[in-house]
């Protein structure tokens, strides 16, 4: 079996995976409930959230290219924030496929040196999106951490019971995977002079690294690390505008900016599983954060879920497809 129909059987599973867990969230929904709620719902609010996962976009894309810019300074802003938001968009129908397709579209604005090449390569420019994924998930730790503190009576139960689900042998695994990257990687490097098929993997991975530690030779790291915390910014206060979207139901009036925090968390956990666009994973995992911490209704809980979920959805896909004709019609003229 060829590579491709490979990611087309992958896609087609995670795709049927999203449509019974969209299945079984639809199921928990009282329906009367829910359009009495669309009926109460303040929509400025929701509107609101839209805006806020749009200038989280912007903000992530102008980041993008701060890490960018030691590689090729012809790269403009334009370029890199309409490559990001086309990829997002992507993403919401092609899981990771997006990602790909970003990288794709800055191989083909970036400028070529001497030797006829791309000034920022393939693996170069991977290296920079984990180098913010790495940020991401080191800002939320330690944003989480102030959290646990400020609010461990009511969140410390709900985490010492998820860590007591993990078993052993899963962090031996961990432990063990990360030992054999690491003996590869040296494996590798002490192979590099040999030519061939080492020499090329070690091309790919030192580009690889270049990217990651892009960081060090920015301009202005203070003004990124500035924009890692205004996109977590961003996202928290689409959750609790939603949250104040809600505000004229019962269940949701008590929950304040702490709780629309925990919210964001747990529907960024629910990204780690690949299904197209989110659908019934986020709506799973956030219904069933409400139902463990504050005891809402699943059927009830479904409502933030759905109104932050499409919001977003709809943020992203209308971005996205204003950064693809600018991109496609106005760029060329």
């Amino acid at each position: 079996m060829d590579k491709k129909a490979k990611n087309i059987l992958r896609y087609l599973f995670w795709a049927a995976v999203s449509v019974v867990l969209v299945y079984f969230c639809l199921r928990a929904i009282n329906w009367a409930q829910f359009l009495e709620a669309l009926r109460q719902c303040r929509w400025e609010w929701v509107a609101m959230a839209m805006v806020f996962g749009m200038a989280g976009m912007l903000s992530r894309g102008l980041r993008w290219h701060m890490l960018m810019e030691p590689f090729d300074h012809s790269l403009s802003r334009r370029a890199v924030i309409d490559s990001n938001n086309i990829g997002q968009a992507v993403n919401l129908v092609l899981p990771r496929i997006g990602d790909v397709m970003k990288l794709g579209y800055i191989l083909k604005h970036s400028a070529k040196g001497k030797e006829g090449k791309h000034l920022v390569s393939f693996d170069k420019s991977l290296g920079t999106v984990i180098t913010e994924r790495v940020w991401d998930a080191i800002v939320v730790a330690l944003m989480s951490v102030v959290l646990l503190v400020v609010k461990w009576d009511t969140f410390g139960a709900f985490l010492r019971g998820g860590l007591s689900g993990v078993g052993a042998g899963i962090w031996w695994s961990l432990v063990g995977l990360a030992a054999l990257a690491i003996g590869l990687l040296v494996l590798t490097y002490l192979l590099r002079r040999k030519g061939g098929l080492w020499s090329r993997i070690w091309g790919y991975i030192h580009g690889f690294l270049q990217g990651m530690i892009s960081f060090r030779q920015m301009k202005r790291p203070g003004l990124f690390l500035l924009h890692t915390v205004l996109i977590w910014g961003f996202y928290w206060l689409t959750s609790a505008c939603i949250i104040w979207a809600l505000q004229d139901m019962e269940a949701f009036s008590s929950l304040n900016w702490a709780d629309a925090f925990f919210l964001m968390i747990a529907g960024a956990i629910s990204s780690l599983l690949p299904v197209p666009g989110g659908f019934g994973a986020y709506h799973g995992v956030v219904a069933g954060t409400l139902l463990s911490i504050w005891n809402i209704p699943m059927g009830v809980g479904m409502i933030y879920a759905t109104l932050n979920h499409e919001s977003q959805v709809l943020a992203q896909a209308l971005y996205g497809l204003f950064s693809y004709v600018r991109e496609t019609f106005f760029r060329k003229r």
